[in-house]
């Protein structure tokens, strides 16, 4: 699929890079509003996971786009499903986000899954978050929402959810890893990390979950 789709339901697009809050604010926001969610992240993270368990390398790029045809993931209450299985816990170590970074600069990869992103759009709406969301994937979206928020911020969030999940991190480790996976992300040819031109930029560093939560569901009620 090529060029701009038609969007026959509503979707918002929440991008930003890690540690922003968009995982947290995007399914928060779609249980509010009642829409579908996809966690465009976990897909790219699914897709390191299951080549890593195939033997497949993070170079090989027909290899990794034939198994992108053999994705059948699902977001449920209880975590992200891979045929059926629950996989949220291994998908979401800093490793598996560092080799997601790594898939996900692939272009032929990206091609190949734009479809299947852009197909689940679907009735009554979608909150999709990622970080080409709204530049890329949906770039008619009726609302588009870019998050940031300062390094330092953004690193104790994701220690606080790791250790939460009973992992063992550094933080400062954790840190380095984070900026070093947002400049590959920013700098990648393909579809970079970076706010679509009609978003609306929100600086989560000072603001906690419900107060980025209702910024967002305002500029939602301003477009519905």
């Amino acid at each position: 699929m090529t060029g701009v789709r038609a969007v026959q339901v509503p979707v918002l697009a929440i991008d930003g890079p890690s540690g922003s809050g968009k995982g947290t604010v995007s399914t928060t926001v779609a249980r509010k509003l009642g829409w579908h969610y996809l966690d465009s992240g976990a897909i790219y993270r699914v897709l390191a996971h299951l080549a890593l368990t195939r033997n497949v390398g993070t170079d090989d790029v027909p290899g990794l786009v034939a198994l992108t045809r053999q994705l059948d993931i699902d977001f449920t209450e209880d975590g992200v499903r891979l045929n059926g299985e629950l996989v949220g816990d291994v998908i979401r170590t800093e490793e598996a986000g560092v080799r997601a970074s790594h898939v996900s600069r692939i272009p032929e990869v990206r091609r190949s899954l734009l479809a299947w992103q852009r197909s689940r759009a679907r009735p009554p709406g979608l909150v999709s978050d990622g970080r080409d969301m709204g530049s890329v994937v949906f770039p008619d979206a009726f609302c588009k929402i870019f998050l940031t928020a300062s390094s330092e911020k953004s690193a104790e969030r994701r220690y606080n959810q790791l250790r939460e999940k009973g992992f063992d991190v550094n933080i400062a480790k954790l840190l380095r890893e984070i900026a070093e996976r947002d400049e590959r992300d920013a700098t990648r040819k393909v579809s970079p990390l970076k706010p679509a031109e009609d978003a609306v930029l929100i600086d989560t560093s000072d603001m906690d979950a419900d107060e980025v939560v209702s910024r967002v569901m305002e500029e939602v009620k301003k477009r519905l």
